[in-house]
């Protein structure tokens, strides 16, 4: 269990590195829009992510 729990931690990493690494300047203008951004929208476009997460999980484990 844990050794799939860091598996996936280094997934997202990876994931995560590849958008800095392919596309720095569409990331600095997602990050400039989120921050104009109301707080309570970025917690619901938040808990929608992991909502999908945890039933796609769900389904293809």
């Amino acid at each position: 269990m844990p050794r799939d729990f860091y598996a996936a931690l280094c997934l997202v990493l990876v994931i995560e590195g590849l958008v800095l690494f392919a596309a720095p300047r569409g990331w600095q203008n997602i990050m400039r829009e989120a921050s104009n951004m109301q707080p309570r929208t970025l917690r619901t476009f938040g808990a929608i992510a992991i909502g999908i997460g945890l039933i796609t999980l769900r389904l293809v484990h």
